[in-house]
């Protein structure tokens, strides 16, 4: 008897191209960071229409040093959604912020500009909106917010790589933000394994990034405080803020140059994917299928669906089960973040206080989305899903 092939919610297609450049490192004089990284980053910048980007070893990296870049002083708030992964609003601690939070669109399940409106107050330093899914938030509103109130934007575009705006500029542009941050992870539009990028069109920025990334150590003679009779000390370096070990390798930087010539056909396989499934639970009246906003391009990075589970007789972990006994395994994206016990004891977030994401979370469920399925894995997620209708 055939094995079913199990379908995970997410993950990676690599290729003879991606692994022949991987081994072209291998062969070469340097497989931590050298030059193929900054290869990658003026690839990035190119792909995304931004002045400059920084590769670092992931996106959690790369979440925290465009908040520590900024030089919030201690004690002023960042905000973000509950509707994310942890590292969102981690970032804030790191940098000794409170977090706080808006939350999302019923329909999106992106952040909320009208609940960011609502929300932010004077100790509100810095907002976080998250591209959920692969969908662009609302960006034009929560910049026009951020700026008359003197507000940071550091958009978190990790799942959302090749993804646009409504006015047709890509994500990571930094059209309505100081910075954007991407994540390499292996279930995201693109991958290096782990790792991430931040972009920005400030140079000034950038040049902190690239430092804090590297321990905050500069080999830039022109930035030396100490200038005095350096020129025959070839040796010598300047740690001139307290940086991290947050670099990428060039093994990583290969495998990304790789995948990022692919990263368009990758996306709309995910679109058509989607696509697919949209046509097939489109008219059920037990199950909601992800909106997108009319103008903006979602590059899909998952598919969540809403069902009712009182309407069909199961709870979600029975679901979860009887999917699984197919081969199909799914995932919850996810438990808000200020249901976590850290956030929960720590800064007394408690249930009910942003009820559109929990009212989300309590029926969500992503299901298998990744390039390499084939048409026919894409109809056996369509039946088994099909298959749990009253």
């Amino acid at each position: 008897m055939k094995k079913t092939k199990i379908l995970n919610y997410g993950r990676q297609w690599i290729d003879d191209e991606d692994i022949r450049g991987v081994v072209q490192v291998l062969k070469s004089d340097f497989i931590t960071q050298g030059p193929r990284v900054q290869v990658l980053e003026n690839a990035i910048c190119e792909y995304v229409g931004a002045k400059y980007a920084v590769a670092v070893s992931s996106g959690t990296a790369a979440l925290h040093l465009a908040v520590r870049v900024l030089k919030i002083e201690r004690g002023k708030t960042g905000m973000t959604s509950p509707n994310t992964f942890v590292a969102s609003a981690n970032c804030f601690l790191y940098s000794d912020l409170e977090p706080s939070f808006a939350d999302i669109d019923e329909k999106t399940y992106c952040i909320s500009p009208e609940e960011v409106k609502k929300r932010i107050d004077a100790r509100t330093r810095v907002i976080i909106p998250v591209h959920f899914g692969g969908q662009p938030a609302h960006m034009e509103r929560i910049h026009d917010i951020a700026s008359r109130n003197n507000i940071y934007v550091i958009e978190d575009a990790t799942h959302a790589m090749g993804s646009k705006y409504e006015n047709g500029a890509s994500v990571g542009s930094c059209y309505f933000s100081q910075m954007t941050v991407f994540s390499f992870h292996p279930i995201k539009t693109i991958t290096t394994g782990e790792g991430g990028v931040i972009t920005t069109n400030q140079k000034e920025l950038y040049e902190r990034l690239s430092m804090l990334r590297n321990h905050g150590i500069t080999k830039d003679r022109e930035k030396f405080h100490n200038r005095d009779s350096k020129e025959n000390e070839p040796w010598y370096y300047e740690m001139q803020d307290l940086g991290f070990n947050y670099r990428m390798t060039d093994l990583q930087a290969a495998l990304g140059i790789s995948q990022l010539i692919k990263c368009d056909g990758f996306v709309r396989r995910r679109r058509k994917i989607a696509n697919d499934y949209d046509n097939s639970f489109g008219i059920l009246d037990w199950l909601t299928i992800p909106h997108v906003r009319p103008g903006v391009f979602s590059s899909y990075h998952l598919y969540p669906i809403k069902i009712d589970f009182e309407k069909i007789g199961s709870t979600r972990s029975e679901v979860v089960s009887r999917l699984k006994e197919e081969g199909i395994n799914t995932q919850v994206h996810y438990i808000p973040v200020h249901l976590q016990p850290y956030y929960q004891k720590n800064f007394r977030f408690k249930p009910g206080d942003y009820p559109q994401a929990e009212r989300y979370y309590a029926q969500c469920l992503s299901i298998p989305l990744f390039p390499k399925m084939t048409d026919e894995e894409v109809g056996r997620v369509i039946r088994a899903v099909l298959r749990l209708a009253p």
